[in-house]
C-alpha cells in the first residue's frame, strides 16, 4: 500500500479543474491510508508485575558498624512509595523528634532528627509501607539495622496482635519490649525497642540484647511510647527470654531442564515466635457532669461522661419546696450505666417554675484519678415558646379546647411465641385499670376473650410497658384498652387502644445447638452474631451444649468466651491487677439455619490458632490480597466451598492449623510452630 501511494501523480491530479476543497480532500484521505498502513497494532504489556520492591543496596550497609551519619538511604530496583509513613514506620530506640522519612524514584531517605546514643543498635522498621509505585505490591516486613558501637544485636520477638473480645487483627499498632521488669514501667518510661503491627496483626521486635524482657502492646495515641490509662494495652503474662538456635533449611531449586531438586542448608530460627498478644481497654474514662438541660417544663436531664453505680443526689435549692430531694418528687428514667438520667417532674410547684435551681451532689474524678464528692449549684431554665396569635373567628368563642391525649402505642402485629407484647407510654403513668384491659383470641370468625395478665412496668424504663402471656403458636389475638384505662402522672388519658396480632408458628423457627467437645471449665458462654459481628443471642453451656431457640432462618456466627467470673458477661483486663481479659474464641465458619430445621454443630474450640478462628466474611480488618498472594481466589471465607445449605457433607470444619495463609505469607511469628501461644499456653 506504502509503494502504491509514493507513486501517485500529484502534478497531473493537481491540473485538473476541480475545486481547492477536493484537494484538501484527497490530501486528508492520503495521510490517512499511511498511517493505516504504518501501523503494526498495539504492542502487549507483557505478565502484570505481582512482585514486591526488591532491597538493592544502603547507606549505611544493613549490621553496619560505627555508623555516624544520621541519614539512612535505601535503594530498590524500582520506584516506590511510602504508605502512611508516620504511622507505620518506627525506629528503635523510640526517638522524641519525629524522623524525616521521604521516598523519591527508586530511594527511601531517612533522617533521624534525635541526637544517636553510643554503642546502641539502631532498627528502622517499615512494617509494610514501603510497596511499588505502579501496582502497588507491597514489601512487608522489611527492616534496616545498624549499630553506632562496635557490636550490633540481633535477637528477635514475633507473635500477633488481636483484639481480645472480637480476635480482629490489629493493624498499625505499636508493640514494645521492657528490660525494666516492674509492672509500672510501662505508664511512666517508654519502650525501648518498639515495631509495629502490620496487617495480619504480626510483628517482630528486631535487634534485642539477651536478656529478659516483658512484652506490650499500646495503641499510643499521643506518641509517647508508653500506656495511658485511657488507651488500648496488650501484655504478655510471662517474662521472655529471646533466642536463636540452628536449623536445617530445605529449599527447591529447578534446573534448565525442568527438573527439581532440593538442597539442604543451614539457617536459624529466632524465638519465641509464637507470641499471643490480646489487646483491651479498662474503659476507662474519667467522671466528671458533662451535660445537663430541660427540654420540657416537666423533665430535666443529666448525663455524666463514664457509667456509675451511685445516684447523684439533687436537692432543690430554691422556691417553695426548698431543701426537698427532687427525686422525691420526680419520675427517673435511667439508662442501665446510670450515666444518663431523665427526671420527669411530678409535683406542679416544682415544675411551674421557669428558673429551677438545684444542688447536685454526685462522685467525680479527682486530679489523682480518684473519684470523691463533689457539689455544684445545677440552673434549669425553660421558656415556654410564644405562640403566634390568631385572628378570632366569629365562631371562636364557642369552640371547645383541644385536648392533649397519652400515646400508648403496642408493638409489631407479628408477635414471637417467646416473647410478651411490648407497648411504650409518651409519659410516665400513674395508675392502669386493669378490667378495662381486653385480650381476646380468634376462634374462627369468633373473637373469644381471655384473662390476661398485667401489663407490667420496665425495670429501667417507666415508659416501657410488657404483657406476658403463654402465646399459642399461630393464633391471632386482640388487645383492646378501653378509653382513659390509662392516666399519666400529669393527668393525660389514653384514647381507645385496639391491637390485632398474629403469632408466628413454630415451623417458622429454627433451633440450633454447638456441642464444645474440649472445654474443661464449665464457665463458658457461647453468643450467636449476625453478619455484622453483633450479638443477637446468648446462651451458657451447659453440659458441653450451648442451645438457641426460636431462630429466625438466616446465616449466624458464633463466639464463645471463658465466663471467669461467673457473671454473664464478658468481662476485658485490668493492668493494676494484671488480669488479661476473658478469653474470647470463634467458630470458624458461618452456620446456615432454614426454618423448622434444627441443626447441632460440633466445636472443638481449641482446633485452630486463634488468628485463623474468626471467618473472614465477619472480619472487619481483611488483609488486602492480591492476585499472587497466598489465600488469593479462595471463597469469602478463605475456607474450601461449602455445599448449598451452608454445611460441609460431614458437618465438621476441614482445614490445618494454616488454612488461611501459609508460611510464607505469615513469617516468623508462625511459620515454625503453626500456632500461637500465650503465657498460659491457652
Amino acid at each position: 500500500m506504502l509503494k502504491w501511494l509514493i507513486f501517485l501523480n500529484f502534478d497531473a491530479y493537481m491540473k485538473h479543474s476541480v475545486s481547492r476543497i477536493y484537494h484538501y480532500m484527497a490530501l486528508v484521505v492520503i495521510a490517512l491510508l499511511i498511517t493505516a498502513c504504518a501501523s503494526i497494532g498495539r504492542p502487549e504489556g507483557g505478565p502484570r508485575d505481582v512482585d514486591p520492591p526488591v532491597f538493592v543496596r544502603s547507606t549505611p550497609k544493613p549490621g553496619a558498624k560505627n555508623v555516624t551519619s544520621s541519614r539512612i538511604d535505601i535503594f530498590f530496583d524500582e520506584n516506590v512509595q511510602l504508605d502512611d509513613p508516620s504511622s507505620k514506620i518506627v525506629v528503635s530506640p523510640a526517638q522524641k523528634q519525629m524522623p524525616s522519612i521521604q521516598a523519591q524514584g527508586r530511594r527511601v531517605t531517612v533522617e533521624l532528627r534525635d541526637t544517636m546514643l553510643p554503642n546502641t543498635t539502631y532498627t528502622i522498621d517499615f512494617s509494610d509501607a514501603i510497596n511499588d509505585l505502579n501496582e502497588k505490591n507491597i514489601l512487608d516486613g522489611f527492616a534496616m539495622d545498624f549499630s553506632t558501637g562496635d557490636t550490633i544485636d540481633t535477637l528477635r520477638i514475633s507473635g500477633v496482635l488481636l483484639e481480645a473480645r472480637t480476635l480482629e487483627p490489629a493493624q498499625g499498632v505499636l508493640v514494645g519490649a521492657y528490660r525494666n521488669l516492674s509492672d509500672s514501667a510501662v505508664s511512666t518510661l517508654p519502650m525501648e525497642r518498639v515495631a509495629r503491627t502490620n496487617q495480619l496483626g504480626q510483628f517482630t521486635l528486631r535487634n534485642l540484647k539477651a536478656g529478659e524482657y516483658r512484652v506490650y502492646a499500646v495503641n499510643d495515641l499521643n506518641r509517647d511510647y508508653h500506656w495511658d490509662r485511657s488507651e488500648d494495652i496488650a501484655f504478655f503474662d510471662a517474662v521472655v527470654s529471646p533466642s536463636v538456635e540452628a536449623i536445617s533449611v530445605t529449599d527447591t531449586l529447578r534446573g534448565a531442564g525442568g527438573v527439581d531438586s532440593l538442597v539442604t542448608r543451614g539457617g536459624v530460627r529466632y524465638l519465641p515466635n509464637d507470641v499471643l498478644l490480646t489487646w483491651f481497654n479498662e474503659g476507662y474514662r474519667p467522671q466528671y457532669l458533662s451535660d445537663y438541660k430541660r427540654p420540657e417544663r416537666t423533665k430535666v436531664t443529666i448525663n455524666f461522661a463514664a457509667p456509675s453505680d451511685t445516684f447523684p443526689v439533687l436537692t432543690i435549692a430554691d422556691g417553695p419546696l426548698k431543701g426537698v430531694d427532687l427525686a422525691e418528687r420526680s419520675v427517673l428514667r435511667r439508662s442501665a450505666t446510670r450515666d444518663t438520667l431523665v427526671y420527669w417532674i411530678t409535683d406542679s410547684m416544682v415544675y411551674k417554675q421557669d428558673s429551677l435551681l438545684v444542688a447536685a451532689r454526685y462522685l467525680r474524678t479527682d486530679t489523682l484519678d480518684n473519684l470523691t464528692w463533689t457539689t455544684d449549684t445545677l440552673k434549669f431554665n425553660f421558656r415556654q415558646a410564644k405562640k403566634k396569635e390568631k385572628k378570632k373567628k366569629k365562631d371562636d368563642a364557642d369552640t371547645v379546647p383541644k385536648i392533649e391525649f397519652l400515646a400508648f402505642t403496642p408493638g409489631s402485629s407479628v408477635q414471637d411465641v417467646h416473647r410478651p407484647m411490648m407497648f411504650s407510654a409518651s409519659q410516665p403513668l400513674s395508675c392502669i385499670d386493669s378490667s378495662a384491659v381486653h385480650l381476646e383470641i380468634r376462634v374462627d370468625t369468633v373473637w373469644r376473650p381471655l384473662k390476661s395478665s398485667v401489663l407490667e412496668v420496665d425495670s429501667l424504663d417507666p415508659m416501657l410497658y410488657r404483657c406476658d402471656f403463654k402465646w399459642e403458636p399461630g393464633a391471632k389475638y386482640r388487645i383492646r384498652i378501653d378509653s382513659a384505662a390509662i392516666t399519666s402522672v400529669y393527668g393525660r388519658w389514653n384514647r381507645p387502644v385496639e391491637h390485632e396480632f398474629t403469632v408466628k408458628k413454630m415451623e417458622d423457627y429454627a433451633n440450633l445447638f454447638f456441642r464444645i467437645n474440649d472445654l474443661d471449665t464449665a464457665k463458658a458462654v457461647v453468643e450467636l452474631l449476625n453478619s455484622s459481628d453483633a450479638v443477637v443471642a446468648t446462651s451458657h453451656v451447659v453440659d458441653g451444649l450451648a442451645s438457641f431457640r426460636f431462630l429466625a432462618p438466616n446465616t449466624y456466627y458464633a463466639r464463645l468466651f471463658l465466663d471467669a467470673n461467673g457473671n454473664g458477661k464478658w468481662d476485658t483486663g485490668l493492668m493494676s491487677d494484671r488480669r488479661q481479659p476473658e478469653e474470647v474464641y470463634y467458630y470458624p465458619r458461618k452456620v446456615a439455619v432454614k426454618a423448622n430445621w434444627d441443626v447441632e454443630q460440633p466445636w472443638s474450640v481449641y482446633d485452630l490458632p486463634l488468628d485463623v478462628q474468626k471467618p473472614l466474611d465477619i472480619k472487619k480488618n481483611k488483609p488486602k490480597l492480591k492476585s499472587g498472594d497466598p489465600g488469593y481466589g479462595r471463597n469469602r471465607d478463605g475456607e474450601d466451598e461449602e455445599d448449598e445449605d451452608g454445611f460441609y457433607n460431614d458437618g465438621n470444619f476441614h482445614g490445618t492449623t494454616n488454612n488461611r495463609y501459609d508460611n510464607s505469607r505469615r513469617g516468623n511469628a508462625f511459620g515454625n510452630s503453626g500456632g500461637l501461644r500465650n503465657a498460659s499456653s491457652r
